[in-house]
């Protein structure tokens, strides 16, 4: 892989695929920035740049701890549906509305 001329981005993915496993921010920022062999005049500064765009880079993972991996590594979230007490009563109150509606057509359908 080209670093010089890869993104910091690129340069970061590269390395967590290699590795194959997550790792500490700093460590992998530190490395992103060794081999890109991009002059720092401010190391906290050049941590922050690199940090920021991996942390908006969807390809990244944020794992916890200050580890980062790769999306790819997890499995999709699966979205559960939380049927919540409100939902319930909505549910109740409109079968009531509904047996009501019908009593009534029952009613007029005799007259």
């Amino acid at each position: 892989m080209d670093f010089l001329n890869s993104s910091e981005v690129d340069v970061a993915y590269y390395i967590l695929s290699k590795a194959g496993k997550a790792i500490y921010y700093k460590d992998l920022v530190m490395e992103v920035i060794e081999k890109k062999r991009k002059p720092v005049q401010s190391l906290p500064k050049a941590i922050s740049e690199v940090y920021t765009l991996i942390n908006m880079d969807s390809r990244f993972h944020y794992e916890g701890k200050s580890m980062w991996g790769l999306t790819e590594w997890n499995p999709p979230e699966v979205k559960r549906t939380h049927v919540t007490a409100a939902a319930k009563t909505s549910a109740a109150s409109a079968s009531k509305s509904s047996r009501r509606r019908e009593k009534l057509l029952e009613g007029i359908q005799e007259d």
